[in-house]
């Protein structure tokens, strides 16, 4: 009885590596896609997800499950530090940032600059207005 207990343990625990094994290989993929810059056109789960052939509930789920956070928080973590960089180079407009970010607008990429790095795009760039 105890060993079949064990047995049943073990192969119970071999299918959880495994599959932490491959959300482990599903998270590096994600963060090798935002490593190489596709958060600068791409801002949507659905696209890494479809990248990545899952559902962008699974690779969300996945993220939370290893890193703590979900896909959305990855996507604007990468964004978000990014762009506040390019605020501190003055030679850069506004526009060019929103271009380079593939934004629609200035006014569009400042309401993301507020939304997801809590401060406007003037005080990052040290109170020029």
């Amino acid at each position: 009885m105890i060993i079949d207990f064990f047995d049943f343990h073990a192969e119970i625990y071999a299918d959880s590596n495994n599959l932490t094994h491959q959300n482990a290989h599903l998270m590096n993929r994600f963060l090798e896609m935002l490593e190489r810059g596709d958060y600068r056109t791409h801002r949507d789960i659905a696209y890494y997800a479809d990248q990545l052939c899952v559902t962008p509930k699974y690779l969300s789920e996945t993220c939370k499950s290893i890193s703590g956070s979900g896909a959305a928080y990855w996507i604007n973590r990468y964004t978000s530090v990014k762009i506040a960089r390019l605020l501190r180079d003055r030679s850069l407009t506004l526009t060019d940032i929103a271009y380079r970010f593939d934004f629609s607008s200035t006014a569009h990429l400042s309401r993301y600059i507020r939304q997801n790095l809590g401060i406007s795009a003037s005080e990052i760039r040290g109170g020029e207005k």
